[in-house]
């Protein structure tokens, strides 16, 4: 066996950047439905913004990348601090249903934009002897952000929403300093790259009639539920479980401590912040290796629909948790997570090796369009559904329908793998 290479020291420090934009991203995505209760918005205008936000920061990367390609990534990077760093500082200030809605949209371009950067440089940093390693160190960083920075944004956010927003621009901030200080240029081949060309070649992998079915099935019954639990589970968690006895349940099994970290203090009572614990990066850290290991030697597309079932019991789970223990509701957020866990890695794996390997990362391009329909659709349905059934005082209904869902989904994608027969993956 080769020598593992060593890694440069721009691959640790875009990691680096990595967890704090994470931390702030889903500092302010988890905590969002709190802000607009705040202010005094609907369920339905919140999950207007939530598909604006969600869409714009998953369609950028389809073409961000091609310009890092083509104008060198820490000068893209550095563009992408300075549209976050006022983006997120405009928060603070905006008031009317438009400028949350523009704002949130610039925040979204901004992390489009960032998105694929990172990414990149661990691709470019990386060798064959070091690449699993590299990209493990990765995803990892990804959820160390995305666990710690909705435990922080929602301790602040108690005190003053200013201060869980100044928080987040300080941690872009802190990135542009590392990145002016740090970021060393990745070696690459210096292509110019023609950004209309590239962009007509992504679009046109779905001219392919079964793959662009293939796209639209995954978008419709795997990415929309999966972006609605997020949208929709630190609401749930916050505004229908009983947050008091959830902390008194935490507190028995972790401690004082841990519960205080994930929780708030109101009129000397400690509720659980919903945020703090509705969302899976906590559960990915613990887990993945495990699930990864378990289903690397399986077949893709039955790995992937067994994923499905998964986070459909979860979703079950969480519904149920309403009538309940409220502690269910944790191991249904767990279960979800597990099903996320062998969905989300096998399905983009999937798609890479069923790509001629010239067109690997155009593949890779066309796949984001999947997530956009689902990122769209998430919330001006579910969220507003979910909305309509708290009037009715029947929150928990919304889990079963994203429940039935999802099991729609895995029947609609047995149907067209059987009838249209899976995509052959290519060789190494």
């Amino acid at each position: 066996m080769k020598n593992r290479t060593s890694f440069p020291t721009v691959f640790w420090v875009a990691n680096s950047v990595e967890i704090l934009e994470r931390f702030a991203y889903y500092g302010i995505f988890m905590t969002f439905y709190a802000f607009m209760d705040d202010k005094g918005f609907s369920r339905e205008d919140l999950g207007t913004v939530q598909s604006i936000f969600l869409f714009v920061s998953y369609f950028v990367p389809v073409f961000a990348g091609t310009f890092a390609d083509r104008f060198g990534f820490k000068k893209v990077l550095i563009v992408s601090y300075l549209a976050y760093i006022p983006s997120i500082l405009l928060l603070t200030q905006v008031e009317t249903l438009g400028g949350i809605q523009f704002t949130m949209l610039s925040i979204g371009f901004a992390a489009g934009i960032f998105k694929p950067l990172i990414s990149g440089t661990v691709r470019l940093t990386t060798d064959s002897t070091n690449k699993t390693l590299g990209f493990g160190i990765f995803y990892m960083m990804v959820n160390v952000g995305a666990s710690f920075g909705p435990i922080a944004a929602a301790k602040l956010r108690a005190i003053s929403w200013n201060h869980a927003f100044i928080l987040a621009a300080s941690a872009i901030t802190l990135m542009l300093i590392i990145t002016l200080l740090f970021y060393k240029e990745p070696e690459k081949d210096t292509i110019k790259v023609n950004v209309g060309k590239k962009l007509l070649e992504i679009f046109s992998t779905v001219t392919d009639i079964k793959f662009a079915v293939f796209l639209i099935l995954l978008g419709v019954f795997f990415w929309l539920p999966f972006w609605a639990f997020f949208n929709i589970c630190p609401a749930y968690v916050d505004k229908h479980i009983d947050t008091i006895s959830l902390y008194n349940g935490i507190e028995k099994i972790f401690g004082s401590w841990f519960a205080q970290l994930l929780s708030r203090q109101e009129n000397d009572i400690w509720r659980i912040n919903g945020e703090a614990i509705a969302h899976t990066g906590w559960i990915i850290l613990l887990l993945q290796v495990v699930i990864s290991r378990t289903f690397e030697k399986r077949a893709a597309i039955p790995s992937f629909l067994f994923g499905l079932l998964v986070a459909a019991i979860g979703f079950g789970i969480i519904g149920i948790s309403l009538h309940t223990v409220p502690v269910i509701v944790i191991i249904g957020i767990v279960v979800f997570a597990v099903g996320e866990m062998i969905t989300s890695p096998r399905i983009q794996e999937y798609i890479t090796w069923i790509a001629p390997k010239e067109k690997a990362g155009l593949y890779m391009g066309s796949n984001f369009l999947a997530t956009c329909i689902g990122a769209l659709l998430s919330g001006i349905t579910y969220t507003k559904w979910f909305g309509l059934f708290e009037e009715n005082g029947k929150p928990e209904m919304i889990w079963y329908i994203l429940g039935a869902h999802t099991v729609l989904g895995i029947a609609a994608i047995f149907i067209f793998t059987k009838t249209a027969g899976e995509f052959k993956e290519m060789s190494s």
